[in-house]
């Protein structure tokens, strides 16, 4: 399987890689409840949207045991491991962040899953793996994916069933300070409206696609779409 035939930008990827490097034990407290009581605060009040996506992701997955799931832009490993506590038969975890890997492979063994959890540090779609997954994750990755209907392309060739995505949409006021922030990290940042989220889609070949906005200060989309029969 193979990406479309377009330059890689690898200093794109580069400094995508090298913020969520540095950043990656940061990122990884979130999940486990392990931050302070004043961002915990500020995670629920203004990051209810990543908890909506969690939970939308696995409604979506519905029933795990003896399914096989390929999570791009895996991170730290949460709905990696979470997959396979809830029976999944393989799981691949795919992120340009070494230190991201380096963290899903010790909670998938702090878990007893690292017998079904496989981490690779990769960038995406250009190191997809050859084998074929019954369902496909990229949640909170579109944010950082400059040619989507090429990354979806991939993604839609890797899987059989429904690919779960989260798409970030553009604010009057958010959008600004947040392109601002990852400026100053020099890490780029997307936005995209339900027009454009319905087009990269359709270019990418998938049927049917359900998109769903999702409420919280992100105000994001949350995307199931089905790789046609």
């Amino acid at each position: 399987m193979s990406a479309p035939a377009q330059p890689h930008n690898t200093d794109h990827d580069d400094r995508v890689g090298g913020y969520f490097h540095k950043a990656s034990r940061t990122w990884d407290t979130f999940y486990d409840d392990r931050r302070t009581l004043l961002m915990r605060w500020v995670d629920k009040h203004f990051r209810s949207d990543v908890f909506t996506r969690w939970r939308l992701t696995f409604e979506a997955l519905g029933d795990a045991r003896g399914k096989t799931l390929l999570d791009v832009g895996c991170g730290s490993g949460p709905y990696a491991v979470e997959a396979a506590r809830r029976g999944s038969k393989r799981v691949l975890g795919i992120d340009m962040a070494p230190g991201m890997i380096e963290l899903a492979k010790a909670r998938a063994k702090d878990f007893g899953v690292d017998h079904i959890c496989e981490f690779r540090v990769g960038s995406f779609p250009q190191d997809a793996p050859p084998e074929q997954f019954d369902f496909g994750i990229a949640l909170g990755v579109m944010d950082y994916v400059a040619d989507p209907p090429a990354f979806l392309q991939v993604m839609r060739q890797c899987v059989r069933g429904s690919v779960m995505t989260s798409v970030p949409t553009p604010h009057w006021f958010r959008t600004p300070l947040r392109r601002f922030r990852y400026r100053l990290k020099q890490c780029p940042v997307y936005f995209h409206t339900r027009q454009e989220v319905e087009e990269m889609f359709s270019a990418a070949g998938f049927g049917s696609v359900d998109i769903q906005k999702m409420p919280g200060a992100g105000m994001d989309f949350f995307v199931v779409a089905r790789v046609p029969a």
